[in-house]
């Protein structure tokens, strides 16, 4: 007979989920799948981005969309924004970073956040490439060969030494002004096109990172995507073949699951490694040797968290990641790597909830403004369009 379905604990709907991207844009198209998912369990769903447009902003799952305004905007003012927000909601918030941007800028500001958001972390270490590097360098994980040069001449040196062609990246290339004309990546081809990158450095307000990846090839790439309790514990997730789209659809536009033991053991390793909680998003490739190299990591939902949904529960990253920051238990889902904590079984029920992800809001916190305020400085969304909504 057949497993029958498996008891998931009701999320808490009195959580609402707030969205932020940081980056040029309206929010990514795999961002639905999120609104999606919390929505149609009842999660109250907000989203922060720079326009309002695309599917994400059409979703009848999507609760509001906040305006904020282009540009990077400066830490003081991302915690001025994410306050008001706060108020405005009345309660507090799960805040889920869906871009590196975002990730990057909400890391430092988390201690001063607590008892308004509910966040993942650590993020800073796992965004930049630079700083992936040096991780791996720890862990003993096969990584490309790197350098991040000091300047013009460094770069050319760098570049002769690691081998030619290789790929030069910009360390945080959401910091490029629109009419920089800089891609951000670009093949490498002779020293001193290192070099003339290097020059253009400040333009694209970021260091260069040089680097010389496997070279891609049939069944070359991998991934692993995930959701991670507190200490770096895997509550869902696995690895998969990365598979293509068609030229315009971009990279990376396909995937399936299948089962790797060396892409599973490295994405452990490095949660454990850093205590991670939350999302975890990592890509592979291959080289000559069958060994997998770590290329890139992120923490937002990506393309492929819904591979990994429980048939039985219903249960994918995004509503386990819930579950996990308001204290709620995320029960076993079969096929999930690493351990498996034991429940708690003497009286009958399941180990409780770890209450510390549910941080009280301190006593000098302002107070919350009623929960259907408008938070200020927050322009209103707007008015919904005449396309049908997702």
């Amino acid at each position: 007979m057949g497993e029958g379905p498996r008891a998931v604990p009701p999320l808490d709907t009195g959580v609402p989920v707030l969205l932020l991207r940081l980056g040029p844009g309206p929010l990514p198209r795999e961002a639905l799948g999120v609104v999606r998912s919390l929505g149609r369990a009842g999660i109250e769903v907000h989203a922060v981005a720079a326009c309002a447009g695309g599917p994400v902003g059409r979703s009848r799952h999507l609760h509001r969309m906040h305006l904020r305004p282009t540009g990077p905007p400066a830490p003081a003012a991302l915690l001025d924004l994410l306050r008001d927000l706060s108020e405005g909601l009345g309660r507090p918030a799960v805040l889920l970073p869906v871009d590196a941007p975002a990730a990057l800028a909400a890391a430092p500001l988390a201690g001063r956040l607590l008892g308004r958001y509910l966040l993942p972390g650590p993020l800073g270490r796992l965004t930049d490439p630079a700083e992936l590097a040096l991780l791996c360098r720890e862990l003993g994980l096969p990584h490309p060969a790197t350098a991040v040069p000091t300047g013009p001449r460094q770069a050319a040196e760098a570049a002769a030494g690691l081998g030619l062609p290789l790929v030069a990246l910009w360390r945080h290339p959401w910091l490029r002004p629109p009419p920089a004309g800089l891609p951000g990546s670009t093949v490498v081809h002779t020293p001193d096109d290192a070099r003339r990158l290097y020059e253009r450095a400040e333009r694209a307000g970021g260091g260069l990172l040089l680097r010389r990846p496997p070279p891609a090839g049939r069944d070359t790439d991998r991934f692993f995507h995930g959701c991670f309790a507190r200490g770096g514990r895997c509550l869902i997730g696995g690895s998969g073949r990365t598979g293509r789209g068609r030229p315009w659809t971009g990279p990376a536009t396909t995937g399936s699951r299948l089962p790797h033991p060396e892409v599973e053991s490295a994405a452990l390793r490095l949660a454990a490694h850093l205590g991670h909680r939350g999302l975890l998003d990592l890509d592979f490739r291959r080289d000559a040797d069958g060994r997998h190299h770590l290329l890139g990591a992120g923490v937002g939902p990506g393309t492929r968290f819904r591979l990994f949904t429980d048939p039985s529960s219903g249960l994918d990253a995004i509503r386990a990641l819930h579950l996990d920051l308001t204290g709620r238990t995320v029960p076993p889902v079969p096929g999930t790597p690493g351990p498996r904590p034991r429940p708690d079984t003497s009286r009958g029920c399941p180990a409780p909830p770890d209450d510390a992800a549910r941080t009280p809001p301190p006593p000098s916190a302002r107070p919350f403004a009623a929960p259907h305020g408008t938070p200020r400085g927050v322009p209103p969304a707007p008015a919904p369009g005449p396309l049908p909504r997702p």
